[in-house]
C-alpha cells in the first residue's frame, strides 16, 4: 500500500533525527553547552515533518479507515493507543520547548535537566511509538483493509503529497544530514 511504504520511509527519517536528539543529549552531558539555536531547528522538525507531516496523514487518513473497516482490534490499537501516544508525544514536545524557554531565560542545571529528560523521553517514547506502528499497525492494514479502501486511502495520501509539493522535505533532510555529520551519526 502506498500509504504505508511512504509511512514508513517517514518514520526512517523520524529515527534518524531520534539517534541525533541522543547525541546532542550525550554531547551535553558530556559538558557541551545547551545550542537552544540547534534545539529550535530540531523542534521544527519535529512539529513540522514529524508531526504536522506525518501524523497528520495517520490521524486524518488512515486511523479512521483502520478504526471504521477493521474489527474492534484496530479500534482499541488506534484510539487506546496510537493516538493516546500521539498526544503523549505532543506534551513532551511542548514539555521540551518550555525547558528551553526557560533554561534561556534562566541557564542553570535545573532547566538543563529539563531539557535532557523531556528530550530523551521524546526520543525513546517515539521510537518505541515507530516500531509498533511498522510492526503491528501497518501491517494490520496493508493486510485487512479492503482493497477499495486501501486505494482511496493512497489516492488522498498522493493528493496530500502533492498539494505539499515534492520539496516539502527537503529542508528537514538537509537539516537531518547536517546534524548527523555534527555528532558523527553513519
Amino acid at each position: 500500500m502506498y500509504c504505508t511504504e511512504v509511512m514508513v520511509k517517514q518514520h526512517a527519517n523520524i529515527s534518524r533525527m531520534l539517534k541525533v536528539i541522543e547525541k546532542a543529549c550525550c554531547a551535553i552531558l558530556d559538558g557541551s553547552p545547551v545550542d537552544c539555536d540547534e534545539f529550535a531547528e530540531i523542534l521544527k522538525f519535529i512539529r513540522t515533518y514529524a508531526d504536522g507531516h506525518h501524523h497528520r496523514r495517520e490521524e486524518l487518513v488512515l486511523f479512521p479507515e483502520m478504526v471504521q473497516h477493521l474489527e474492534k482490534i484496530a479500534s482499541v490499537i488506534i484510539n487506546h493507543g496510537m493516538l493516546v501516544e500521539h498526544d503523549l508525544i505532543r506534551a513532551h514536545v511542548r514539555a521540551l520547548d518550555d525547558a528551553l524557554k526557560n533554561y534561556q531565560a534562566h541557564p542553570g542545571t535545573l532547566y538543563k535537566l529539563q531539557i535532557l529528560t523531556e528530550a530523551m523521553a521524546y526520543a525513546n517514547r517515539l521510537q518505541a511509538h515507530v516500531d509498533k506502528e511498522n510492526t503491528v499497525v501497518y501491517p494490520m492494514a496493508d493486510r485487512s483493509l479492503p482493497a477499495e479502501v486501501k486505494e482511496k486511502i493512497d489516492s488522498t495520501v498522493h493528493t496530500m503529497e502533492e498539494e505539499e509539493g515534492k520539496d516539502f522535505a527537503a529542508p528537514y533532510l538537509s537539516l537531518l544530514e547536517r546534524l548527523e555529520h555534527k555528532y558523527h551519526i553513519a
